[in-house]
């Protein structure tokens, strides 16, 4: 049981601490359908006017002491071939401290410099995962890629960080491993700030400068106050919360929560099992105790002293729980493995669930075998030796 739950919260847990633990990720909101209405911004040949500015990433630097950096993003999901095979995946554009913020790390040749930037080059950074499924054994640094329908050069390949949850219909968390990575002003200088999106009965324009900002704190003691801070500027330079602002330290506070709530609920299970399993030896133990009376009596005639007979009996006990409690640990470890390989569910197992499993499995032989042993050691020797 605390496999199994330790490893569904460690999953959780990796997937929040890939954010940052010294981040705050603010993403743009498309605004309810009434947002016109409603104070929200309709220009750019009607257009829904929404999201964050490049004027924000500015402001939220300029303005707090405790931000070290600010990280624009700008996401559009675009076909990307080489070749003849093409796929449809996430663009990023950002800048180059980009890694640094999200705890990416580059495994072949390099990221983006900010001369790249300002001259808007055609360079990219790729994942492994669009790596192995477009270039298969080939070695793509320095070779070409048709990002729309502009050619990129591949200067880099991102190391995989096991996939953190992918941002959607604001729901859930944001991506941390992107598929293509290329200069901001890049993207922004090919694609614009004015999305078309065409749907069932029209087409509908949108215009959004920034899908997202990651602010990175000088330390995590910072991050709560931060975040009320940036909440605030935002606030008055958005009439409209088309925005939303996730901060993964809390997120991180509150998966552990949840944790202590879990273990403390299997932990409660576990102790009704014992108690269950710790009634059963003490009944064991006192039918033992009632089927050797004569064997008690003749070892108290022959010079044993109380303490001799109830340290017999707790030995027994003892065997009796540590046996039952070694065999348990060898199911504990086998079930979490089958449940792993055939449900793809992960599952940790720990020496500290093992040394828990054991000692536990001691004090319920120690605890419930007191109340037999004691009751075999204070049995009067005369009594004993007539009992058939």
């Amino acid at each position: 049981m605390l496999s199994i739950v330790e490893g569904a919260s460690e999953e959780a847990l990796r997937q929040i601490r890939e954010l940052g633990s010294q981040n705050i990720i603010i993403q743009s909101l498309k605004p309810p359908r009434d947002g016109a209405t409603s104070g929200g911004r309709r220009s750019r040949f009607q257009a829904l006017d929404f999201g964050l500015r490049y004027k924000d990433a500015e402001l939220i630097h300029d303005t707090l002491p405790s931000v070290r950096v600010v990280v624009p993003i700008k996401a559009i999901s675009m076909e990307v071939r080489r070749g003849e095979r093409a796929e449809q995946i996430n663009v990023l554009g950002t800048v180059p401290w980009y890694p640094e913020s999200t705890n990416l790390e580059v495994s072949e040749g390099s990221f983006f410099s900010q001369l790249d930037v300002h001259r808007a080059t055609n360079v990219c950074v790729i994942g492994g995962k669009t790596a192995r499924e477009l270039f298969r054994f080939e070695d793509p640094i320095g070779q070409s890629l048709t990002v729309g329908r502009n050619p990129f050069r591949i200067i880099g390949i991102l190391k995989e960080s096991g996939g953190a949850s992918i941002g959607g219909e604001g729901e859930d968390l944001p991506s941390q491993n992107a598929d293509v990575l290329v200069p901001l002003t890049t993207l922004q200088a090919y694609e614009g700030d004015l999305f078309f999106q065409v749907q069932s009965g029209g087409s509908q324009s949108e215009y959004v400068e920034l899908h997202e900002l990651i602010v990175t704190t000088n330390s995590v003691d910072q991050v709560i106050a931060t975040a009320s801070l940036v909440e605030g500027i935002l606030k008055r330079s958005h009439p409209v919360e088309d925005y939303r602002v996730i901060v993964p330290l809390r997120l991180l506070e509150q998966a552990q929560r949840t944790q202590a709530i879990f273990s403390i609920v299997l932990g409660s299970i576990a102790a009704i099992s014992l108690l269950v399993g710790g009634i059963g030896i003490m009944n064991i133990m006192l039918a033992s105790v009632s089927e050797r009376t004569r064997e008690i009596g003749i070892r108290r005639a022959l010079g044993a002293r109380q303490s001799d007979i109830m340290l017999l009996f707790l030995v027994e006990c003892l065997i009796l729980s540590v046996g039952g409690g070694l065999i348990g640990m060898g199911l504990g470890a086998a079930i979490p493995w089958i449940v792993t390989r055939f449900s793809q569910m992960p599952t940790v197992l720990t020496p500290q669930a093992f040394i828990v499993s054991f000692v536990v499995s001691a004090a319920v032989g120690v605890v419930f075998g007191l109340y037999p042993a004691r009751r075999a050691a204070l049995m009067d020797p005369i009594d004993a030796l007539r009992h058939e």
